[in-house]
């Protein structure tokens, strides 16, 4: 039996495709293993697949002063040193990253010890953990044509961000019945990433008269973000966060409103759902969802929107156009040249296994 190690962590954006890959590796006949931090989210979220888990020490890579920047690079020469004990203890065939950066000292005590290394990369442009992991990876997988020009030309392939295969399988009729909708008006989605987004909060709520006029409007607003005031709103369902039932609520939304994270917008991609993206904006970021949303503009998959010149009435304003006009984005993006994600990056591990197998013969 094949072995892989996975890595990634920090946030769920940095665990969920690892997650989705599980199942098709299962049924390859892999054996799946899991480093990450001691205490990160990623902890709880691998542990209720029942894969085995090993924690490390890990600190931040910071571009900025701050006073954790004197003790955290101890915390990744000690985290390398146990990654480096538990890969040589476990012998796997292949390590998988997702980045984050837990994923660093995984990444460089494997290539230590010889271990093929793919790594993928969400955003358009790389992040600092994956830019000291690029050098000693075999193949680097990304998410958007673009990024491809900032890779090594022999690591980079487009191979779209995997895609947990449960989110195909909603259904519409659950998803309202869980919200008390019915079919009188369509659904809009709201998401703001796994914890919520406070400036898409405000601004949907500002809109919500004029909004609920013609639509029914799910929110998953993020932990401790519902407004206890609108509970009993007619057509306005809140959530903090899905988890299991969040494939039905995707099934029964016509269109969407997100942030620009880069796995939220490749399941819009893979669900085919036309969106309004609001990324996050540059004050309060890299700038890495200004990007990301530029390119499925680009491409023609979404609109997108600058949450500083949004208010509740040009908000509405955007998402009856993005509602009359969503054709167009479903069209295209049925076009994609992205497609089978998952197929894709389980034939390069498997190639990276192969050659790891071959050499051990030798």
């Amino acid at each position: 039996m094949k072995r892989i190690v996975f890595t990634g962590g920090g946030s769920a954006g940095h665990v969920t495709p690892n997650i989705a890959l599980f199942p098709k590796l299962k049924s390859m006949g892999y054996d799946i293993q899991y480093i990450g931090s001691y205490e990160g989210i990623e902890k709880k979220l691998i542990e209720d697949y029942r894969i085995p888990y090993y924690g490390i020490s890990t600190g931040k890579l910071r571009r900025y002063f701050d006073v954790k920047n004197f003790s955290d690079p101890f915390r990744v020469i000690k985290g390398y040193a146990e990654a480096r004990r538990i890969l040589k203890t476990l012998k796997p065939d292949v390590v998988f990253s997702k980045g984050g950066f837990v994923s660093v000292p995984v990444v460089r005590a494997a290539s230590s010890l010889k271990i093929p290394c793919i790594i993928h990369e969400s955003d358009m442009t790389p992040g600092l953990a994956n830019k000291l992991c690029i050098p000693v990876a075999t193949k680097v997988c990304c998410n958007f044509p673009e990024t491809l020009q900032n890779l090594p030309a022999e690591k980079a392939v487009l191979t779209g961000s995997p895609i947990r295969e449960e989110l195909m399988r909603g259904n519409r009729e659950k998803g309202l019945a869980m919200c008390g909708f019915n079919n009188a008006k369509p659904v809009i989605m709201v998401m703001g990433g796994s914890l919520g987004a406070a400036g898409i909060n405000t601004l949907v709520r500002d809109a919500l008269p004029k909004l609920l006029e013609d639509f029914q409007i799910v929110h998953i607003c993020g932990k401790e973000k519902i407004d206890n005031l609108l509970l009993n709103t007619k057509g306005y369902k809140q959530f903090e966060y899905v988890k299991d039932d969040l494939k039905d609520l995707f099934a029964m939304a016509d269109i969407v409103i997100s942030r620009a994270g880069a796995n939220a917008i490749c399941e819009l991609l893979a669900l085919k759902k036309p969106s309004l993206l609001i990324p996050l904006p540059a004050h309060a970021s890299r700038g890495d969802q200004i990007l990301n949303a530029k390119s499925f503009e680009s491409q023609g998959f979404s609109m997108v929107a600058d949450e500083d010149y949004l208010t509740g009435v040009t908000l509405t304003e955007k998402v009856h156009e993005l509602y009359f006009t969503r054709q167009t984005y479903i069209d295209a993006m049925q076009n994609s040249k992205i497609k089978d994600s998952i197929d894709t990056i389980a034939q390069l591990i498997e190639d990276a296994a192969n050659q790891k197998t071959s050499q051990k013969k030798k």
